[in-house]
């Protein structure tokens, strides 16, 4: 198992799900991560235990868990003045600081760049926000829903016409954890940076620019072509002009996607896997041309041969298939997925079963440890700093640390 960020320090002062899911994936990548929480309340996100029709009683959490794995927590009041200036202590002996605090809270804890490089000039400063570090809105805050999902083009543009409402996202910190991940990249570009020329960084992610930039394809059709891309309304074949690219349901009530963006090249293999070989000679389908002509003819013969058999049968018999399919599966029916278990996309931590982070080094996927309980490592990280347990007995009584 490689661990390429392996004795980076990261100081983390960040809340909720996009900031910290940065830090999870540098922890993934094998950096030392100190979360840093409210003294006395920690981090919200301890506190989100209703999602939909989920609710979770007791510990451990996942809706804590995915964002904060593998982390150490320490509790720092930084109203007060003893609390700041443990933070700027932490800060002296870290590689990077991470923070989601706007900018009128950076000023006002003394966390902003230049009270963090007055301490360590080195450090790689990076800061995630909802809708970047310019313009007229750069102090407000915002959620992947506000900032990624919805002003991002991503609802408007995957909600069909004529549905009542805005779809809404798959499920909790989806935008956050894109974003997360965009941001440790960042972070890991800037320590190269570092290491190659002696300069520093500060690395910028919003929620807002990891939406466009999720979406970027289509924003550049849309610009070039001066219209918005439209969804397809539920049920409609997915390609007008392509019948091997498209959704298609099995006999018990599944879905398989083809998506062979050369129907010419993959036509006659589909045939003989769903018992048509007769259809490879059919004049209507002979090449590209006359495939695209007759879609609609082609899509109805696969719906009603597809409808025929479970997907389990289809998984079989598309073993073999030349061009590209999928099963599709729900957040559930995935832990199943042989694939995804052969790559260890999903490892256990602790308790929980988690997915890694998308990137692995040398063939190898992650180690992923539980997430820390609140403050739980505040004394181990004061006496690594160098304090001794009379200060840290100082720090506690005046409610800076907890």
């Amino acid at each position: 198992m490689s661990k390429p960020l392996e004795g980076i320090k990261v100081l983390e002062v960040a809340m909720y799900g996009f900031v910290p899911s940065a830090g999870a994936v540098l922890s993934d990548w094998g950096a030392e991560v100190i979360k840093v929480e409210h003294a006395v309340n920690g981090d919200p996100q301890r506190g989100l235990r209703r999602i939909g029709a989920f609710t979770v009683e007791g510990d451990p959490n996942p809706n804590v868990e995915h964002a904060n794995r593998g982390k150490r927590s320490i509790g720092i009041d930084m109203t007060v003045a003893e609390g700041r200036e443990v933070i700027l202590e932490l800060a002296e002996k870290a590689d990077v600081f991470l923070t989601s605090f706007l900018p009128q809270a950076r000023a006002k804890f003394g966390i902003d760049v230049e009270h963090i490089r007055a301490v360590n000039p080195n450090i790689v400063y990076a800061r995630g926000s909802a809708l970047g570090p310019r313009g007229v809105e750069s102090t407000r805050g915002g959620y992947d829903m506000t900032a990624f999902w919805c002003r991002g083009g991503v609802a408007a543009t995957i909600t069909p016409p004529g549905t009542d409402g805005m779809i809404q996202p798959p499920g909790p910190a989806f935008g956050d954890t894109i974003s997360g991940t965009n941001l440790a990249g960042g972070i890991a570009a800037a320590l190269l940076k570092r290491e190659r020329t002696g300069e520093t960084s500060v690395v910028d992610v919003s929620l807002l620019g990891s939406g466009l930039w999720a979406l970027g394809h289509t924003i550049a059709l849309s610009a070039q072509q001066k219209q918005p891309m439209v969804a397809p309304v539920p049920g409609a074949h997915g390609a007008p002009t392509n019948p091997l690219s498209g959704l298609y349901a099995t006999s018990d009530d599944r879905y398989l996607s083809f998506v062979m963006l050369q129907p010419g090249k993959f036509w006659a293999d589909v045939c003989r896997h769903i018992d048509r070989p007769e259809l490879i000679d059919d004049p209507r389908f002979a090449d590209s041309a006359a495939i695209s002509a007759n879609t609609a003819e082609a899509v109805a013969i696969l719906r009603e041969v597809i409808k025929g058999r479970t997907l389990a049968e289809w998984t079989e018999r598309f073993a073999t298939l030349a061009g590209p399919w999928a099963p599709v599966q729900d957040s559930l029916q995935l832990g199943s997925d042989a694939q995804i278990r052969a790559n260890e996309y999903l490892l256990q931590a602790g308790e929980l079963e988690l997915v890694s982070s998308p990137v692995q080094f040398d063939v190898g996927a992650p180690e992923l440890r539980p997430g820390p309980e609140f403050a739980a490592h505040t004394e181990e990280v004061l006496l690594e700093l160098g304090m001794d347990w009379d200060r840290i007995i100082e720090l506690k009584t005046a409610g800076a640390v907890s």
